[in-house]
């Protein structure tokens, strides 16, 4: 079990034709957001520091490692929830990086928000203004049994 404070740690990822989606949300939510610590990949965290004046720490682009230093500190149990507007239109050339992000995510019991709709229903949930216990499975025992 991880304890998820009041106070959130929340990463914001996009890619380049979701960018200006994600800006426009985080503007919408501002208030709120700044309640809690935020975390992007490179060049997202610099357009939503520059937009919103929010503090955003950042870590590398995404094609340069940013999405694997995101799923790092889920692992670290360093960021209890993610906002991951993707482009399904569009082949990146970390596609397998952003697999392993999502995989680790649901590993690690993390909300994702993919889209405006879920971000906003995940938002106004009353859980985000309260501790919160995530469950987190042991797969070991699965590994274990399959070598």
């Amino acid at each position: 079990m991880v304890r998820m404070k009041k106070q959130k740690n929340i990463a914001l990822v996009a890619h380049d034709n979701r960018k200006k989606d994600l800006v426009e949300w985080v503007v919408k939510n501002k208030k709120k957001l700044a309640e809690h610590f935020l975390y992007g990949t490179g060049t997202t965290g610099n357009i939503i520091a520059k937009e919103t004046n929010l503090p955003v720490r950042r870590y590398k682009s995404g094609p340069l490692g940013g999405d694997q230093q995101i799923g790092s500190r889920i692992i670290e149990k360093d960021i209890d929830f993610l906002v991951f507007f993707w482009d399904p239109l569009e082949a990146q050339p970390h596609d397998p990086d952003v697999k392993a992000l999502l995989r680790i995510a649901v590993l690690y019991d993390i909300p994702v928000a993919m889209n405006v709709a879920t971000a906003d229903f995940m938002f106004s949930s009353k859980l985000m203004d309260q501790e919160y216990n995530r469950y987190i499975i042991d797969y070991g025992t699965r590994i274990k049994r399959k070598y």
